[in-house]
C-alpha cells in the first residue's frame, strides 16, 4: 500500500469500502484507497468480554480467543505459567478506582492461580493464591515457588502452597531492601525476567539477580538499564526495554545492560513512533499536541508490556518479531527485528496501521507474552483510566476528559487472551515438568518453543541435580539444534558443571550464535588463572560474525588485564564500522565523565558528598527516563526529548528555589518557547530530604556547579505552597 497521510481520512465517510480484519464480525471502514475511516466519537461505556473482542481489530488470518475475564480476574497487569502450565495472574486490585487514586496503597490486591481443567482453552479454575499484596508489579513462577515483588517495597519475596490447596502459606524473603521506594508507581522496576545467562533482570535498577541457595544475589550493572513497565528476552537472551514517560517505543537492545547502556539514533526513524488508532484519543496526558487531526494519538506514550514472540503456534514469520503495548492508542504494534552485522533495527511491519486496534475506549493492552501451547497471550487492564492520578489532578488535561467520558466508572475487570491463527492448531501438549525427572527436563532443551527451553533451564538449574552433566556436555556439542546447544551451555553454566572441553568446543561451533554464547560464558575471572581459555577466546578476534566479535570485546571490558586491554583496541582498530567500536566508544567517554563527577564531588564537604551521591541514584532510576543519564534529554528514533535538558542549564544554576518548587508540585506548558510532549510530574509525595538530594546532583553534575540545596529549604517552600493544587508554569516561576 502507497503511505498515505491518515489526517486525510475524516469526512471520506462517502467513499466507504469494508474490511474484515477481526475474523469474529468485527469489521474496519475504509476509504476507496483502503484506509482505516477512523472512529471521531467512540463511546466510553463498559462492553462485555464478546462485545469487546468485535470491536478489537486484528490483521487478516488472526483471531482472539477469551482465555478468562472478570469476575474470575479483576484488573490484571501480568501474567506467568509455572512447570506444569498453571497460570499466575497478579491483579492491581486498587489501581486508580476513581480519579484521585483513592485508596490506592491499601493491601487488598491479589495473585490468582488460574487452570483450565477441561483442555477447551479457557480458564475455568480460580484461586487466590496470595492475597493482601499492595499492588503486586512483578511475578516469576520458579519450582512450587513464585518470585513476588510489590510497588513501595523494594524487597522480593518467595510464596509455596504447602499443602496443595492452591494457596501460597509459605512466604520468605529472597532479597531484602528495607530503603522505602516513593517513587510514582509507573516510575518503578517492572520484569523480573529469568534470562537466558540465568541471571534475573529488572528495569529502572541497577541491577540483575542471581538465585543461589533460596535467595537473590545482586549483582551491580555498570549503569541503570533504563526502562519502566515490560521487559523482553529473546531467544539468545537479548533484552528489550521500553520508556513511557521519555515516549520511547524500545531501548537497551542494543547490548545487555551488564556491559552499560548503548542505543543508537538510527535503530528506528521517527515513523516508527507514529502509532495508528482506530478511534479518538482523547484522554491523553500530553493534550492536543499528542493527537493528529483526525484526533487520534499520533506518538508512542504508554509504550509498554512488551515481548518477543518465540512460539510454534503462529506463523513462522512471528518468530522473532517484537511486540508492544500502547495501551493509551489501544493498540499493539508488531515490529520487525533486523539484525544487520550485530545493530538491531526496528520496523513497523504494517503500512499506517497497527497489529491490534480496538475501537473499545476501555482496551488496555499492558502485556504479552508466549503461552507454553506456542500462542501469544494478552493481558488487557480493560479499564477506563490507564494514568495513574498524578496526570488526572485538578487542573490536568486529562481530568475533565476523563470525567466526561465516564472513564472513571469502568473499574474491576480484566481480560486475558490468546492470539491464534485461522488453520493453525495450538500445542495442546499439557505441561508437566514439575513432576518429571531432569533427564526428561533436558528432552525439553530441544523444544521449538522458547516457553519450554527457558522453564526447562531454569528448573534444572534451581534442581541443582549434576547427574545430567554428560547428557548436557552431549547436547551442548552434537545436537543438530543451535538453540538445544545453547541452553545445554547455559544449563551447564547454571549447574557449575560446565568444563573447559565443552566450552572450547563451543567456541568452534560451525553456528555463530552458539559461538557467541561460547563468549559470553567465557568469564573474565577465570582467563588470568587459565591462559588456555584466554587463547581460545582471543583466537575469535578474526571471527568471520561481528556479534562474536562483540561479544569478545564485552568480555574484556573488566577484565583490566593489559592482554585484555590490547585485545579490545585490536578489535576496535581492526573493525572500526563494528558495533565493538561504538559501544567502547561510548564505554570510554562514561569513565571520563565519572572520574569527572568524582573530582567534583571530592571538593564537597563529606556530608554534601552523601547528598549529591544520593540524588544520583534517585536521578538515574527515576527523572533519567526522560531527562535521560546525561541530563540532555531522552531521545531516541530522530525526534527531540520529552523533556528539557538540564546538562549546563542556567534555571538549574539559578534560584534552587525554582526547582524546590517544580519538584514538590510539578511543571507544565513550555519551557523558553519550547514544548515539550511530558509535563515534570510533581514529586511532593515524597520527604524534603529526597527532593533536597536530586536537587543537589542536578547542581553538582550533568555541566553544572552551583550550591547544593538542603532539606530546609524543601521544608519551608513546601509550607509556603502548600496551597497549591495545580503544577507551575515556567512564566510564573519567572514572575
Amino acid at each position: 500500500m502507497t503511505k498515505l497521510n491518515i489526517a486525510t481520512l475524516v469526512g471520506l465517510s462517502t467513499l466507504l469500502a469494508l474490511s474484515s480484519c477481526h475474523r469474529r464480525g468485527g469489521t474496519l471502514q475504509r476509504d476507496e484507497y483502503g484506509r482505516i475511516i477512523v472512529d471521531t466519537v467512540p463511546s466510553g461505556a463498559y462492553l462485555s468480554p464478546e462485545e469487546s473482542m468485535e470491536r478489537i481489530y486484528l490483521q487478516p488470518g488472526y483471531r482472539l480467543e477469551l482465555v478468562a475475564s472478570e469476575p474470575m480476574i479483576h484488573e490484571p497487569v501480568a501474567i506467568a505459567w509455572d512447570g506444569n502450565g498453571r497460570m499466575f495472574v497478579a491483579e492491581m486490585n486498587t489501581y486508580m478506582q476513581d480519579v484521585n487514586g483513592t485508596g490506592e496503597m491499601t493491601p487488598v490486591c491479589s495473585i490468582k492461580r488460574l487452570e483450565d481443567t477441561d483442555g477447551d482453552g479457557r480458564m475455568d479454575k480460580s484461586v487466590v493464591f496470595i492475597d493482601s499484596l499492595v499492588l503486586p508489579r512483578m511475578i516469576l513462577t520458579l519450582d512450587d515457588r513464585l518470585l513476588v515483588a510489590e510497588t513501595f517495597d523494594n524487597s522480593i519475596y518467595s510464596y509455596r502452597d504447602s499443602d496443595g490447596d492452591g494457596v501460597a502459606d509459605e512466604k520468605e524473603v529472597v532479597f531484602q531492601n528495607d530503603r522505602p521506594n516513593t517513587n510514582n508507581l509507573e516510575h518503578q522496576r517492572s520484569g523480573l525476567v529469568w534470562n537466558l545467562d540465568n541471571r534475573i533482570y529488572v528495569t529502572v535498577e541497577n541491577v540483575r539477580y542471581r538465585y543461589a541457595d533460596g535467595k537473590l544475589v545482586a549483582e551491580q550493572l555498570e549503569e541503570s538499564p533504563g526502562g519502566q513497565w515490560g521487559l523482553a528476552n529473546d531467544d539468545y537472551g537479548r533484552l528489550y526495554f521500553s520508556a513511557a514517560g521519555a515516549e520511547i517505543p524500545a531501548l537497551g537492545f542494543q547490548q545487555n545492560p551488564y556491559y552499560g547502556r548503548l542505543d543508537f539514533n538510527d535503530q528506528y526513524d521517527d515513523e516508527f513512533k507514529a502509532v495508528w488508532p482506530v478511534i479518538s484519543t482523547p484522554d491523553v496526558q500530553g493534550g492536543l499536541n499528542r493527537l493528529r487531526p483526525d484526533s487520534t494519538l499520533n506518538h508512542f506514550t504508554a509504550c509498554t508490556g512488551q515481548s518477543v514472540f518465540r512460539g510454534t503456534s503462529l506463523p513462522e514469520d512471528m518468530k522473532g518479531d517484537l511486540f508492544i503495548c500502547e495501551p493509551v492508542g489501544r493498540l499493539i504494534r508488531r515490529a520487525k527485528v533486523t539484525n544487520t552485522g550485530g545493530k538491531i533495527t526496528l520496523t513497523n511491519v504494517y503500512d499506517h496501521e497497527e497489529f491490534i486496534a480496538s475501537s473499545d475506549m476501555n482496551f488496555r493492552p499492558v502485556n504479552t507474552q508466549t503461552g507454553p501451547d506456542g500462542n501469544m497471550y494478552i493481558v488487557d487492564m480493560y479499564r477506563g483510566i490507564i494514568q495513574e492520578s498524578e496526570w488526572t489532578k485538578d487542573g490536568s488535561f486529562l481530568r475533565p476528559k476523563i470525567l466526561d467520558r465516564g472513564l472513571d466508572k469502568n473499574i474491576g475487570r480484566g481480560r486475558i487472551y490468546r492470539l491464534v491463527y485461522e488453520g493453525m492448531e495450538r500445542d495442546m501438549t499439557q505441561p508437566k515438568m514439575l513432576d518429571e525427572s531432569p533427564a526428561q527436563l533436558v528432552h525439553h532443551l530441544g523444544h521449538a518453543n522458547g516457553w519450554w527451553r527457558e522453564n526447562a533451564q531454569k528448573l534444572l538449574v534451581l534442581r541443582g541435580d549434576t547427574s545430567v552433566a554428560p547428557a548436557l556436555r552431549d547436547m551442548a556439542v552434537s545436537s543438530p539444534e543451535p538453540l538445544a546447544r545453547i541452553h545445554a551451555l547455559w544449563t551447564l553454566e547454571g549447574l557449575g558443571v560446565l568444563d573447559g572441553a565443552t566450552l572450547l568446543t563451543a567456541l568452534k561451533d560451525s553456528d555463530a550464535q552458539v559461538r557467541r554464547t561460547a563468549v559470553w560464558i567465557g568469564d573474565g575471572s577465570e582467563w588470568e588463572s587459565d591462559g588456555g581459555l584466554f587463547e581460545a577466546l582471543a583466537a575469535l578476534e578474526e571471527d568471520p560474525d561481528p556479534e562474536v566479535r562483540f561479544q569478545l570485546a564485552l568480555n574484556m571490558r573488566f577484565d583490566g588485564s593489559e592482554r585484555a586491554k590490547a585485545l579490545i583496541d585490536h578489535l576496535v582498530q581492526r573493525y572500526p564500522d563494528d558495533m565493538l567500536a561504538a559501544s567502547q566508544e561510548k564505554y570510554a567517554s562514561l569513565l571520563v565523565e565519572r572520574a569527572q563527577a568524582e573530582k567534583e564531588a571530592a571538593l564537597l564537604a563529606i556530608a554534601d558528598r552523601k547528598l549529591v551521591a544520593r540524588g544520583a541514584t534517585i536521578f538515574k532510576e527515576f527523572c533519567s527516563s526522560c531527562h535521560g543519564f546525561d541530563g540532555k534529554g531522552m531521545s531516541i528514533g530522530g525526534s527531540g526529548s520529552a523533556a528539557p535538558s538540564l546538562a549546563s542549564n542556567p534555571d538549574v544554576n539559578g534560584d534552587p528555589d525554582k526547582l524546590v518548587k517544580i519538584l514538590l508540585h510539578g511543571l507544565t506548558g513550555p519551557i523558553n518557547g519550547k514544548t515539550y510532549t511530558n509535563m515534570m510530574p510533581p514529586l511532593g509525595a515524597n520527604d524534603d530530604a529526597y527532593i533536597a538530594a536530586v536537587i543537589s546532583y542536578i547542581r553538582n553534575d550533568l555541566g553544572n556547579k552551583a550550591s547544593v540545596v538542603r532539606e530546609r529549604r524543601v521544608k519551608r517552600i513546601r509550607e509556603q505552597t502548600a496551597d497549591r493544587t495545580k503544577p507551575w508554569t515556567k512564566e510564573e516561576l519567572d514572575n
